[in-house]
């Protein structure tokens, strides 16, 4: 016997980094699930292609733009939403791959800013909600480099190293507000995440995915959709998917 769904419909979903990439995706299979998305990026341009799409599909959306480095301008917006119900913490990315000694240290800060304080700042922007609701679900995007850590991959696997330790302790956290937290690492996926690693340089972004299969933005999606549909006693912790 299958466990039964949740049904989305009436359900409020906030997926920052929503517009290009994984946060695309997973906007996409909720909107279509019946969520409402909520989508934050700080791409204006982004989310209004966004909202065709979704619109196309007869889906609702409120586009949000932000930076999630903006704490003061990210609660103010959020504060206004009044509801959300599953929040996927996905704005995220890589730059540059380099031995440690000769990587670029804004790089660095720009790793740990967007991946680690964005996800903390969006956070604690949204919990407040859903604790006065007695109810939610986080969804944190990792990545097996939280997993297995790799060669010149240095402050981008502990930036994710860390978004695995953060699920972990917000999990115990947020327990007796009955808020699920679920961390999703998936390996290599063919999105735009190289050609943002690689800053523009299509040849580099290509030859990372050479010799192999990888995953879809969609293979991803399907994964945030099952696990945020599941019966509210049910939480998957902590997913590695290749």
């Amino acid at each position: 016997m299958y466990l039964q769904k949740i049904n989305l419909k009436n359900k409020y979903a906030l997926v920052t980094g929503a517009g290009k990439g994984l946060g695309k995706a997973c906007s996409i299979a909720l909107a279509e699930a019946g969520a409402t998305v909520i989508a934050l990026s700080r791409t204006p341009s982004d989310l209004d292609k966004l909202e065709k799409q979704i619109k196309k599909i007869k889906g609702k959306v409120i586009k949000v733009p932000c930076d999630v480095m903006d704490y003061e301008d990210l609660k103010k917006k959020i504060d206004k939403i009044k509801i959300i119900d599953v929040l996927v913490n996905n704005a995220g990315l890589a730059l540059g791959r380099d031995s440690f000694e000769v990587a670029d240290i804004d790089d660095w800060d720009t790793m740990i800013n967007t991946n680690v304080k964005g996800l903390l700042y969006v956070s604690k922007a949204v919990m407040p909600l859903m604790i006065a609701n007695k109810k939610g679900h986080i969804i944190n995007i990792g990545s097996t480099a939280a997993k297995d850590m790799y060669q010149f991959g240095n402050v981008y696997c502990g930036t994710k190293a860390a978004v695995d330790a953060i699920s972990h302790t917000m999990r115990i956290d947020l327990l007796p507000h009955q808020i699920k937290v679920t961390a999703i690492h998936p390996g290599a996926a063919e999105t735009e995440f190289s050609l943002v690693r690689f800053k523009g340089d299509e040849n580099k972004a290509k030859q990372t995915y050479n010799g192999f299969k990888a995953l879809s933005a969609k293979d991803v999606a399907d994964t945030v959709y099952y696990c945020g549909t599941l019966p509210e006693h049910v939480c998957i912790n902590d997913l590695v998917i290749t």
